[in-house]
């Protein structure tokens, strides 16, 4: 216990705000896309694939913005601009779901959040980064994704309480959602300074060849990886249908996500310090042998009570693998290629996450839940033999 607490203690003040800003803007986030799915489905009239092209498109615009900001970042030597803007778009963006009136206009509003999320991403995690002292930087990525997650199952949480509130009013949970997000944008701009960087009067170009050939082998192999868990965990959409089929009521299908992300939450922390201390391909191992249970279990059934299982295992996967894949991006990459290392790193997974989200959609239409959840868990396999070939 005291050395968690000194660990505690000698993480610096700014990752605690940049855990506390992403916490306010995953709520912000949360408490539309813990409804977005049966809003679109729902009200709109969507397919689950229509929900997987939407989810795709958004989740991997973002992997995929995050390649250029994290260079820009780099080139400039600044990050807390860049980081700025991108929360300020994902906030300015949340008015417009609360008023979509067709699929296409959410397609829209999800892609300008995502654009937000994706120039905010590899500064912010570059940021953390250039913060956090080497013997403690598994425990601040760890933190900064704890408090992120504590944001994302407050917004679901909040979202059910709205919902049973207001008579299951999508439209008016999806407004009170805007106040959280402009939150977030306040206290990054007052709250965080930024390290001096040192940037010599030539500034070159991040991609260039010269550069990029300074990324080295095992800096790609975790890009490499990182890419194969996307394909094996499609976007979260498809836990909040999977829910809906158990006929849980439309108010409390939220609380699927708040089960996930209390459990991320609790569980990132640990699992960030535990990186610093242990083989990082083997917890990555054990976090792909958890999602592998989590698919075989949603897979079984749709009674809530099994899905309560497999949204769990799901949230011990993600607490276990998230925080530890930017930590092994930080460690492998040079410190003036950071942002470019976490944009190729989001870049890669981006494209990963789109084919992921589309295959779900259309694997669910034509041959149903269940075999879309076995299908990622043959995905988690391949990995994790792949994997453990590196031993």
């Amino acid at each position: 216990m005291e050395k968690s607490s000194s660990k505690l203690i000698k993480i610096p003040a700014g990752i605690w705000v940049l855990g506390f800003v992403s916490m306010l803007m995953d709520i912000s986030s949360e408490m539309i896309h813990s409804l977005l799915p049966l809003f679109m489905v729902g009200t709109l009239g969507a397919t689950a694939f229509v929900v997987g092209v939407v989810e795709g498109l958004g989740e991997s615009i973002a992997l995929i913005v995050k390649v250029f900001s994290g260079t820009l970042s780099d080139y400039l030597g600044k990050r807390k601009g860049l980081a700025v803007f991108g929360y300020a778009l994902g906030a300015l963006s949340k008015p417009l779901f609360a008023i979509a009136p067709t699929i296409g206009f959410v397609l829209a509003a999800r892609l300008l959040d995502r654009v937000g999320k994706g120039v905010r991403g590899a500064p912010r995690d570059a940021l953390v980064a250039d913060i956090a002292p080497a013997t403690v930087r598994g425990a601040a990525f760890g933190l900064r994704q704890s408090l992120d997650t504590v944001g994302a199952f407050l917004g679901p949480l909040l979202a059910v309480g709205l919902m049973l509130l207001w008579a299951n009013d999508f439209r008016a949970v999806f407004w009170v959602a805007v106040i959280p997000g402009m939150l977030a944008v306040a206290l990054l701009l007052i709250g965080v300074r930024e390290p001096e960087r040192h940037v010599g009067d030539k500034r070159s170009n991040p991609i260039r060849r010269e550069n990029l050939q300074r990324l080295s082998s095992a800096y790609w192999w975790v890009v490499g990886v990182g890419a194969v868990f996307t394909l094996a965990r499609f976007s979260e959409a498809f836990l909040v249908l999977r829910a809906q089929q158990g006929g849980i009521p439309v108010a409390l299908v939220p609380l699927v996500m708040v089960a996930m992300n209390l459990v991320y939450a609790a569980s990132a922390y640990p699992f960030g310090k535990l990186s610093d201390r242990m083989s990082h391909k083997m917890l990555l191992a054990l976090g792909l042998a958890v999602l592998i249970a989590a698919d075989l279990v949603l897979a079984t059934d749709d009674h809530w009570a099994t899905v309560l299982v497999g949204v769990t295992l799901w949230g011990v996967h993600m607490g276990m693998t998230q925080g530890l894949l930017a930590t092994m991006v930080a460690d492998t990459a040079p410190t003036d290629l950071r942002g470019t290392a976490f944009g190729f790193f989001n870049l890669v997974s981006g494209i990963a996450m789109l084919i992921a989200s589309v295959v779900a959609g259309l694997l669910w239409d034509q041959l149903g839940a269940s075999f879309t959840f076995y299908t990622g868990a043959v995905f988690c396999i391949i990995a994790l033999l792949g994997l453990l070939r590196r031993f």
